[in-house]
């Protein structure tokens, strides 16, 4: 049993030094999964003393109006017979406070730190370790008192404030209330019965507890209400008799004042047949026995709640990605592997496997013919302009046969005009790998964590595809340059064939330049400029492949890479500039990741050992 309250302890001491108690969050979490017991009593109900005496210790402030000002998160932790009792506070970590006096200022000092030196209350709660061989394995919150009048320096809303700050914490399935009332007042009057039957109607996580039964008026007495006559709960009624405020003064140990309330209920003839059940070592033990049975039935949702949420925290840390190396080489094949990734994913899009490389093909099917089509030789082989070029041509001396300077003039001028469809395919084509850049940036999740990286990388990818472009261009406007350049011979054999074959007899020198004669010639040169075109579509599309889908598919980050090369550790550092957010999220999920393995392992082996 103590193993198991105990690891639960653990559990929730863990939780909340992560942060991991989630008050304000819709979402369960581990710390609302485990059990616990809240203390709840109206103002001088005796509950702090109540505390004191399952502690056995002196150890909370005390006074007039509202001393418990915050919640306080109390965890008990049995050690062996002969064991040096000491606490600890989660704000204080590694001090050890085994003077309990001492204890009692830091509460009223922390207490102070976050509500100033008022009487304000604040839900923010103190966590403090009391280890003693005095004590069960148990975890007990302490909660303001319930009251019904706001005192001097008190807001008019405190009485809601307090009473809203308890309902937080005890309508929580898995906390047990322990609810203080006074025997010398009406139980029919107690806030602490009075709340725990409107969160708890059924009493299945009630306890009540009876204090200042040796302070009720002569010939009265609480038997009816121990024995469950008067108002009966689930659980029986716990009776406890408290030190006074004279024990107190006089420091009376609380090992005595034990020893003085077992002998109370034993020679009291109104309790002497309830003593066994009554007193505070009574109540701490049955509060841990029913916690370790509370506990061993949560267990299967603990299970389930833990497993959920590492799935979750394992889901989230995978998408902000591995943290960052300290060293430059760690740095440097970090940055090498998110660049690899990013590559691969680029190359996959030219090859067919993710979308976009097909608009390559587009661009050659589709565009590259359509704007090789809307070509207008109109005004290259308008009848004045073929006159104009051929007798320029000629210059003094006519051509004897046929007009080669003419045809020549005549070709050049029509075939420079395919540049400008040319050109734009290398655009076109440009414009489609920058756009797949984009995309695999996008798809690289690992870049998502590095604003920086991101941006070299994509300016560097930008760069490498302007000198590709380039290269591209020279290359595509030397294919059309070279058809300017030598004329397919050939083709122009052929002429006198065909003319013979026409039957058309050589012009004579007088009328050379009619316009028969010169339609002839637009329309050869016509022919010759749709030879070359049909050659330029298949050769063009080869030109721009090579040049800049093969090369960015081969050498993209070349570049870049024996940029990175030469980068000092600080220049890497802030390529790995990662968003302080991100590395913070990334380091509480680390830890609280490992929070809820450990929580899987030990919940796990309790489970199966049951």
């Amino acid at each position: 049993m103590d193993n198991l309250i105990s690891l639960v302890n653990k559990i929730q001491r863990a939780c909340t030094a992560l942060g991991d108690h989630g008050e304000a969050s819709a979402l369960p979490t581990l710390w609302d999964s485990l059990p616990a017991i809240a203390v709840v009593g109206g103002q001088s109900s005796g509950k702090s003393s109540v505390l004191e005496s399952v502690v056995g210790k002196d150890f909370l402030p005390r006074g007039s109006g509202i001393v418990t000002r915050r919640p306080l998160v109390l965890q008990l932790h049995k050690l062996d017979e002969g064991s040096r009792e000491y606490a600890e506070f989660l704000h204080l970590p590694r001090k050890r406070f085994t003077d309990f006096a001492a204890v009692r200022k830091e509460i009223a000092d922390e207490t102070d730190r976050e509500t100033g030196r008022s009487k304000q209350i604040s839900s923010v709660p103190i966590h403090l370790s009391i280890y003693s061989p005095n004590v069960v394995n148990l975890t007990l919150i302490d909660l303001p008192g319930l009251t019904k009048v706001a005192v001097d320096g008190q807001p008019d809303s405190i009485v809601q404030d307090i009473e809203n700050m308890v309902r937080s914490f005890i309508e929580k399935p898995n906390c047990l209330i322990l609810a203080v009332s006074p025997a010398n007042q009406d139980l029919a009057t107690s806030d602490a019965v009075k709340i725990s039957r409107e969160v708890d109607p059924t009493g299945e996580r009630t306890f009540g507890v009876l204090t200042k039964i040796d302070l009720m008026d002569k010939g009265t007495d609480a038997s009816e209400i121990l024995e469950g006559k008067a108002y009966r709960l689930k659980f029986p009624w716990v009776g406890v008799v408290n030190r006074s405020q004279a024990d107190i003064n006089k420091n009376v140990d609380m090992i005595a004042a034990r020893r003085r309330e077992r002998e109370y209920f034993a020679t009291t003839p109104e309790y002497k047949h309830l003593a066994n059940r009554m007193g505070s070592e009574h109540l701490a033990k049955m509060l841990s026995k029913h916690l370790e049975v509370v506990i061993k039935s949560r267990i299967p949702g603990l299970q389930s709640l833990i497993n959920k949420t590492i799935a979750e925290l394992e889901a989230e840390l995978s998408r902000l990605g591995k943290p960052i190396a300290t060293d430059a080489g760690g740095k440097l094949y970090s940055i090498m592997e998110i660049c690899r990734l990013f590559d691969q994913i680029y190359k996959e899009h030219l090859d067919g496997v993710r979308p976009g490389g097909e608009k390559v093909y587009n661009v050659f099917d589709n565009q590259l013919p359509a704007a090789l089509k809307r070509l207008q030789f109109d005004k290259q082989l308008a009848m004045e302009n073929i006159r104009k070029l051929i007798t320029e041509a000629d210059g003094y001396q006519p051509h004897l046969i046929a007009p080669e300077q003419g045809y020549r003039r005549l070709i050049e001028s029509s075939l420079v005009t395919i540049r400008g469809p040319a050109e734009a395919a290398v655009e076109a084509v440009h414009s489609i790998l920058k756009e797949l850049v984009q995309k695999a940036i996008l798809e690289t999740l690992e870049l998502r964590q590095y604003p920086g990286l991101r941006v070299e990388l994509t300016n560097a990818a930008a760069e490498s595809l302007g000198r590709m472009k380039e290269e591209s261009k020279k290359a595509t406007l030397k294919l059309v340059d070279m058809e300017c350049s030598y004329l397919t011979v050939d083709f122009f054999r052929k002429l006198p064939q065909d003319i013979d074959k026409g039957g058309n007899p050589t012009h004579s020198i007088f009328d050379r330049y009619n316009d028969s004669y010169l339609r002839r010639i637009g329309s050869t040169v016509l022919s010759y400029v749709n030879m070359v075109c049909a050659t330029l579509r298949n050769s063009i599309p080869k030109s721009i492949v090579y040049c800049q889908v093969r090369e960015a598919k081969r050498s993209l980050l070349d570049h870049f890479f024996a940029e990175l090369g030469k980068m000092e550790q600080k220049q890497l550092s802030q390529l790995l500039n990662e968003d302080p957010a991100v590395m913070q999220r990334r380091s509480d999920l680390a830890k609280r990741l490992e929070l809820y393995r450990s929580a899987q392992a030990e919940i796990d082996a309790v489970a199966w050992a049951k």
